[in-house]
């Protein structure tokens, strides 16, 4: 079974940075598909970004040059890199795994993030 933990959210004015963490758990965590999604409130979750277990990225259009994910497999911990924070940034942010074959999909339980003066 996968466990995702994550961590690093909190209030931030507009502009600011935050850098989130999750830490994976419980198999051979490398070789899954991470991402992280984000809900805003009465908003459906969406994907904000994803790496391959080889490294590829992807975006969402919105957060494309400001936010950075990566992942550092020696820790089994998945990062996104938030700057240029914007109060349309508000939401709750999940990580996500899944297994490239099986597609067995694990979530984590959000972390709040919070964009405001």
């Amino acid at each position: 079974q996968v466990q995702l933990v994550e961590s690093g959210g909190g209030l931030v004015q507009p502009g600011g940075s935050l850098r989130l963490s999750c830490e994976v758990s419980g198999s051979i965590t490398t070789i899954y598909v991470m991402g992280w999604y984000r809900q805003a409130p009465g908003k459906q979750r969406e994907l904000v970004a994803r790496i391959s277990n080889g490294g590829s990225t992807n975006y969402v259009d919105s957060v494309k040059g400001r936010f950075t994910i990566s992942r550092d497999n020696a820790k089994n911990t998945v990062y996104l890199q938030m700057n240029s924070l914007k109060p349309d940034d508000t939401a709750v942010y999940y990580c996500n795994a899944i297994h490239p074959l099986t597609r067995a999909n694990y979530w984590g339980q959000g972390t709040q993030v919070t964009v405001s003066s």
